[in-house]
């Protein structure tokens, strides 16, 4: 819901084109967008969860191809609602491709 509210306020298609009406629109769209070529904007966000099956709903969605495919990272199976399983195993494993992506979100 959070990136529905924030494309309708910036006025973006689901695309990630850009079709507001007031320049007051773009004047702050690098806060939540990356502009990506083609004049496409991407949002500037990381999806990560250890279940590929949140990731799959994201992607089947409405706004699914806003993202950027690069940063959906995900385990290959959840922690089911194991904390300990989460930070030490399943979390472990993919925390080095988190942070790839991270610092490559950030520059």
């Amino acid at each position: 819901k959070f990136w529905e509210v924030i494309a309708d306020e910036h006025g973006m298609t689901y695309e990630g084109v850009y079709k507001g009406d007031t320049d007051l629109q773009l004047e702050r769209i690098n806060v939540y967008y990356t502009e990506a070529t083609g004049g496409k904007f991407v949002p500037r966000c990381i999806l990560v969860d250890l279940e590929p099956g949140t990731m799959d709903a994201i992607r089947a969605s409405n706004i699914g191809s806003l993202f950027r495919p690069d940063n959906f990272i995900f385990g290959s199976s959840g922690a089911g609602n194991n904390w300990a399983k989460g930070h030490y195993t399943d979390g472990a494993e993919i925390i080095d491709n988190v942070m790839d992506v991270v610092r490559k979100e950030a520059e």
